[in-house]
């Protein structure tokens, strides 16, 4: 509300990367990090602005107003509310498009709303107030987005150690949803014998899996060489 203001919201993204080394080659883990400073509503009568700042406090209310829409059809959606196929109006303003992500993907998202105090000031005070319950009500439930071969691979190296734990102790247990058999527990040898094959063929198929996304790894790192 003055000739020096920015009039403008503020986006810095941050990007981080993880590099985990494994076995089957190197496991990479990113995210971004959206830091967004937005700039306050603001009524021309209570600003007295006029010309440029005029038309820059408009468009600032306007994608405010988008930014608004957005969260209320996120809220909708959370609570049951939106009609089946409904529209999120992502593309209504830059600053919506920008932030999509963020406001309604897999994210993370945290809100600190300013308000100003003064009886001047109530209208905006309100507005800002039923701006964060809204978003409140908006539920997101970040995950990490994993390849499916990395996924794999995990998955069996997490059962290669727990049957190998499980055989250390003196019982054999199988994949999920084979049949479970508890240290010390009586097994028959034809049972045992069979358990510890598809022990030792889960273990081969790994070794393999795990060789194969090696040589591909190697083959890739040679070609990155010739072309450099």
């Amino acid at each position: 509300m003055n000739a020096t203001s920015s009039r403008a919201h503020t986006v810095v993204t941050i990007s981080f990367e993880r590099i985990t080394k494994t076995p089957s080659g190197d496991l990479v883990t990113d995210a971004e990090i959206n830091l967004v400073d937005l700039a306050g509503s603001e009524k021309s009568t209570q600003a007295g602005t006029s010309g440029d700042r005029l038309k820059e406090g408009n468009a600032i209310n306007q994608s405010l107003t988008s930014l608004g829409n957005v969260i209320s059809a996120l809220a909708d959606q959370a609570t049951g509310k939106a009609k089946p196929g409904s529209h999120i109006p992502y593309r209504d303003s830059n600053l919506t498009r920008m932030l999509q992500q963020a406001l309604g993907g897999n994210s993370s998202t945290i809100m600190v709303c300013a308000i100003r105090p003064g009886h001047p000031y109530y209208e905006e005070t309100l507005n800002t107030l039923k701006y964060a319950d809204r978003a409140k009500k908006i539920k997101n439930k970040p995950v990490v987005n994993e390849s499916p071969q990395d996924k794999l691979i995990k998955e069996l190296q997490e059962e290669n150690r727990r049957l190998k734990e499980s055989m250390a102790k003196g019982g054999v247990a199988v994949a999920a949803g084979g049949v479970a058999v508890a240290a010390g527990a009586s097994v028959g040898n034809d049972d045992l014998a069979k358990q510890k094959a598809e022990l030792e063929a889960k273990l081969r198929a790994l070794e393999e899996r795990e060789k194969s996304w090696a040589e591909k790894l190697a083959a890739a790192e040679q070609d990155r060489a010739k072309d450099a």
